[in-house]
């Protein structure tokens, strides 16, 4: 098929699957494996074949680099001893276990260890669609453990090519792959990372900005593929470099059209790889007799068990290496959180990726014996974790009994309120500095009090929502009710008609008032007089006003912005909380600037 039939045959796929998946109650990406199944029954479908370096080269860099933009600094630094291990020992200790099962049925070592390569890594984006059962903290640990285990599976798997076509592979050159892996692919990413903040900082076009953030991933790729180091690493370091200094060299227009533009082209990529999966082993199977099927079959059981028992034995055997914490929970907690863990460590992608770039065969450097098995077990192991472990999660993390964290929300509302703070407290600096007359002073004065009464009233809301749900348990368990009701306290309004209005006093310029008659609170503003005595206020344009409101309310976002990167810096709210906001801001800023014209 031609090159154009196959894209639209692809995003036909896509579309169906994801407009049918809802319907079905299952995840996307086991229906999108399903069609690719269905698909493969068409003898010309089951040609599509794609390049064995295209998955790697084109899909796993802008993937990779995604994932690397929206995961938690904080949380890698915090759990660092726990993802080391788990994105290094762990793949090489799963690797050594499947090729010993693929010995055990026959394999030769060579394939058994590609094999193994292939299937050990596990990938957080086959579970982004159950991450929210997840605790925060245990879906961030597994996101940042997929992100660095490519690169040791990846290593592994050059090892065992050069393996299977002959290389002289010894102690010394394997540690040296290894060494040259890490550290070159870290230095590509930082060298890529710093030529992108050099240039980012020198414009303001979104355009460039954003092709500039496309081009950094391969770029970081191509140089630690000449180098001969690790491409996965370099994109991942690179892209978390650039996470932490975009905010300071991109603009709210180029954020905003990255948040947009780029989850939507991450979904295509893992869509066509889900599809892929389905084509790839109808192919298999019509190429394999049906005995040799039976045996795959096996196989692939027997890996995708093996997967789950290692896994789950390494963090029995890595707990003791851990951080002590003050809190730490009981030992029937801790095997709930392992067990859970274990069952959220799926294979996706980065595994197909994988076994798909496996050459069939080298006109000059010979074949490599058995990549139709490599494939055909690989896609099992993934089809077992999307059709197993993917139903099975959620009953796994209720079982587990998480207890409810509301740290996130937390740092948000503190977050929230402390630039809102800030904001007020600047305001009147501000305001002289870019000539704001008093009226507009007042006015947006008015408005930040409103936005941080917002604040503290949703804290306010949610921690009453948590006693409430306290309570209403405790109820339930003693099977009575409340003979004091809920205990909430009312709301505006409710209050009946013997009740005093509530007056919140706001310094200077404004005070809100909850009045019997239900609403919600009106905002006066205290006449203010000007301070020049050569211009009048009240007869000011609205063109020259709404320019005053308009300066002063971007120089407010640009303070509120200062201190919650300092919020970041000091590691009191985490990466994710500030991006959250800062998209709040991005927005703001958008509107008050316009869409920007990128004709």
């Amino acid at each position: 098929m031609e090159g154009l039939e196959v894209t639209v045959l692809i995003g036909l796929t896509i579309l169906v699957g994801t407009m049918l998946a809802p319907r079905v109650r299952l995840a996307l990406p086991l229906v999108l494996v399903i069609l690719g199944l269905l698909l493969g029954f068409v003898p010309q479908l089951r040609e599509i074949q794609l390049p064995p370096e295209t998955v790697l080269l084109l899909f796993l860099p802008v993937m990779l680099f995604w994932e690397s933009l929206t995961t938690s600094l904080r949380s890698i630094r915090r759990d660092f001893r726990y993802i080391l291990p788990m994105s290094t020992l762990l793949v090489v200790a799963s690797a050594f276990a499947v090729a010993g099962i693929g010995l055990l049925f026959g394999m030769p070592w060579e394939t058994a260890l590609i094999l193994g390569a292939a299937v050990a890594p596990p990938d957080a984006t086959a579970v982004a669609a159950l991450g929210r059962l997840l605790p925060t903290r245990m879906f961030m640990e597994l996101k940042a453990e997929s992100l660095t285990n490519d690169g040791t599976a990846l290593v592994l798997y050059a090892i065992a090519i050069a393996l299977a076509l002959g290389g002289n592979v010894t102690p010394l050159s394997v540690t040296m792959s290894v060494l040259t892996s890490y550290v070159g692919g870290i230095a590509a990413g930082v060298v890529v990372a710093a030529l992108g903040y050099l240039l980012l900082r020198r414009t303001s076009s979104t355009i460039v900005i954003n092709v500039t953030l496309l081009l950094i991933p391969f770029s970081a790729f191509l140089l630690a593929e000449i180098v001969h180091a690790s491409g996965v690493l370099a994109v991942v370091v690179a892209g978390l470099t650039v996470a932490y200094v975009s905010p300071r060299v991109t603009t709210a227009s180029s954020r905003r059209q990255v948040a947009a533009a780029w989850p939507f082209g991450v979904f295509l990529l893992n869509g066509a790889l889900f599809v892929l999966i389905g084509l790839e082993v109808q192919f298999v199977a019509h190429e394999i007799s049906a005995a040799a099927i039976g045996r795959l079959v096996l196989i692939t059981l027997a890996v995708w068990m093996t997967l789950l028992v290692v896994r789950y034995l390494f963090q029995v055997m890595n707990a003791p290496f851990q951080r002590r914490n003050p809190a730490r929970p009981s030992r029937g907690a801790r095997a709930r959180s392992m067990a859970v863990s274990t069952v959220a460590g799926m294979r996706g992608a980065v595994s197909l990726a994988i076994a798909l770039s496996v050459p069939a065969a080298s006109a000059t450097e010979g074949e490599i014996a058995g990549r139709d098995e490599i494939v055909f077990v690989t896609a099992g192991v993934i089809l077992l974790s999307l059709l197993v472990q993917g139903p099975l999660l959620p009953a796994i993390v209720r079982w587990a009994r998480f207890p409810v964290d509301h740290a996130e929300d937390e740092e948000y509302e503190l977050a929230e309120r402390t630039i809102s703070g800030a904001a007020l407290a600047a305001l009147d600096d501000l305001a002289v500095e870019h000539g704001v007359g008093q009226e507009i002073r007042d006015k947006v004065r008015a408005e930040g009090y409103q936005m941080l009464e917002f604040s503290n009233a949703r804290a306010l809301a949610r921690e009453q929502a948590i006693v409430d749900a306290e309570a209403q348990a405790l109820d339930v368990m003693l099977d009575e009710p409340d003979p004091l009701g809920r205990g909430s306290i009312p709301e505006t309004g409710d209050s009946g008609a013997d009740a005093a209005p509530t007056m919140l006093r706001m310094p200077d310029a404004t005070r809100i008032v909850d009045d019997e008659d239900g609403s919600e609170g009106e905002v006066r503003t205290l006449q203010m007089l000007a301070t020049s005595v050569d211009v009048d206020v009240m007869q000011r344009s609205p063109l020259l006003r709404h320019e005053e409101h308009t300066r002063l309310k971007l120089a407010l976002l640009d303070r509120k912005r200062e201190v919650l990167l300092g919020l970041r810096r000091d590691g009191t709210v985490d990466d994710l909380v500030v991006r959250r906001i800062s998209a709040r801001l991005d927005l703001e800023q958008v509107r008050l600037q316009g869409i920007e014209d990128y004709d």
